[in-house]
């Protein structure tokens, strides 16, 4: 193809519809093409606390000591997310920060403002401000609350998440003032689906991590570029940005083994249908 950049494999969403063109989106049906579900409120927040989810994703019994499990960075999924050409997130190899501690060796390093990450194998990722005076803002079970860091992980280990978002910060005491003044919101009067929303929006100030915040129209202008390998990645479209990150957050749950299987299975029923 003589473009040494990257070799794209692009599902084409004309022909797989993922979404009501008219932008009725239900929350809870199923996106075809890469068979993913989104909840109203995917988070977590504590999948190893409700007992009626008492299994992993591939349905063996869960580790009841999630810290007994080491988290695996290697298996983290490397993507990038897009608005248009603009990369407004990345995770990718090697980045700096990517190193995984405990609550208690990451409050040495936290500054009033940071986006700190919970992160433990098969499970969401949590995410929560630093406030300062060892306490974190985050949406956990559905209400915004203010706790000790060392707890807001229940068992996971963390790290600071500032570089994720490509994004210029808002001053660190005024995110640290959009973290508190939402303090006790719940159920309904909550405005994100998740506690990455959340704690991005109280950092960067932007409607579009906002349920609502966008308009759609039919337009896909959102792009989330999943790595395969350093030659080759897989892209999906979205509507909004909060669909791009509710599929970011379902692969960082799956983990890169369980994302590369799940795409290898896709591309081959897709070459099936097309040899038929």
């Amino acid at each position: 193809m003589g473009n040494q950049m990257d070799k794209l494999s692009h599902l084409s969403y004309a022909e797989v519809p993922t979404v009501d063109p008219n932008g009725a989106d239900a929350e809870d049906a199923p996106r075809l093409g890469v068979s993913y579900i989104f909840s109203n409120d995917d988070d977590d927040d504590d999948h190893h606390h409700h007992p009626e989810d008492g299994c992993a994703i591939d349905g063996t019994a869960k580790d009841p000591n999630p810290e007994e499990k080491r988290y695996n960075q290697r298996d983290e999924v490397e993507c990038a997310v897009y608005h248009r050409d603009e990369c407004i997130y990345e995770r990718g190899a090697g980045r700096a920060g990517r190193e995984v501690s405990s609550p208690e060796n990451l409050l040495n390093k936290c500054k009033a403002g940071d986006l700190v990450e919970f992160v433990a194998t098969a499970q969401l990722p949590h995410w929560a401000v630093y406030v300062g005076d060892f306490q974190v803002v985050h949406l956990h079970r559905a209400e915004v609350k203010n706790g000790f860091l060392t707890d807001a992980g229940q068992g996971r280990r963390c790290r600071i998440v500032n570089d994720l978002y490509r994004w210029r910060a808002l001053a660190p005491d005024m995110v640290v003032q959009n973290a508190m003044e939402q303090v006790g919101l719940k159920d309904r009067g909550l405005s994100w689906r998740n506690s990455e929303c959340f704690a991005a929006w109280c950092r960067f100030g932007k409607r579009e991590l906002k349920t609502g915040g966008e308009i759609r129209i039919g337009k896909q202008p959102y792009r989330l570029k999943v790595a395969l390998s350093d030659k080759q990645s897989h892209v999906l479209e979205f509507q909004s940005l909060e669909d791009a990150i509710m599929e970011k957050r379902r692969n960082d749950q799956l983990g890169r083994a369980a994302v590369l299987q799940e795409l290898a299975t896709h591309f081959s029923s897709v070459e099936e249908i097309k040899s038929d």
